[in-house]
């Protein structure tokens, strides 16, 4: 199998780093070809901006970024990367969790790859959630908190990590076509022992051992039935007891 990792911490002594390496070393172990994007080591340009749409002549920002990606004319490092997630069988985003969310470079590469034509389209046949140019791709958030578990729970003060990631798994990977896998998470990171960091690669290794077999979450596609014609969850169709995000997942 083929797995990219898009990689995002500034400090190659970190606890991210060494998990990289692992994931890496382990897939490796597992007969895999593996591929990293290591954002910063890259110094990737986290701003999208006409600058990376080359000779495309539309005003309107989504417009142009649609004509480079058609045309061929959009940034070199656009291209390569998109090139790198076109190859593989499985995508991993592995990143420390920063206010709620994953570091500004990794939502530039997002906001500059997953570009009109690629990651999303602007007609209403264009099929996302569920279906896109990903289809079929696995992909995990592989991330590190410095909250305890408690803390991220369901009644936690910061909210449930499935919510806190919704927005990623649901609206950027499941949203271009991707089977999206529980995430992988790693709670406490600034308080980890050496007992604590055995656990987590032991934890490691035993999802990347299951990659291809994990069942993703079932979130719902646009294209079923579930949804009516103005995209709304058709009543009746929600498990017991759910509500918000948990609404989208069958």
């Amino acid at each position: 199998m083929r797995t990219h990792i898009v990689y995002a911490h500034p400090s190659d002594t970190s606890l991210n780093a060494s998990l990289r390496d692992e994931t890496t070393r382990h897939l490796e172990s597992l007969g895999h070809t593996v591929t990293v994007s290591d954002l910063y080591a890259m110094k990737w340009k986290a701003t999208a901006d006409y600058d990376d749409f080359g000779a495309a002549q539309s005003e309107n920002f989504i417009a142009a970024a649609g004509e480079a990606y058609e045309s061929g004319s959009q940034s070199d490092d656009i291209t390569e990367e998109q090139r790198k997630l076109l190859a593989v069988d499985n995508l991993i985003l592995q990143f420390p969790l920063w206010w709620f969310s994953m570091p500004a470079i990794m939502k530039g590469w997002v906001d500059r790859v997953f570009t009109n034509g690629f990651g999303y389209g602007t007609t209403r046949t264009w099929p996302r959630y569920g279906n896109g140019m990903l289809e079929g791709k696995r992909a995990m958030i592989a991330v590190t908190t410095g909250a305890g578990q408690p803390h991220l729970s369901d009644r936690g003060v910061n909210g449930s990590i499935e919510d806190l990631l919704f927005p990623i798994n649901h609206g950027i990977l499941f949203y271009a076509g991707m089977h999206v896998l529980p995430a992988f998470v790693v709670n406490g990171a600034v308080q980890l022992d050496e007992d604590g960091y055995a656990a987590a690669i032991e934890a490691l290794r035993g999802r990347l051992d299951t990659l291809a077999e994990t069942e993703p979450i079932a979130y719902r596609k646009q294209n079923g039935r579930d949804y009516d014609e103005n995209v709304r969850l058709k009543p009746g169709l929600e498990r017991p007891g759910s509500a918000g995000f948990g609404l989208h997942i069958a």
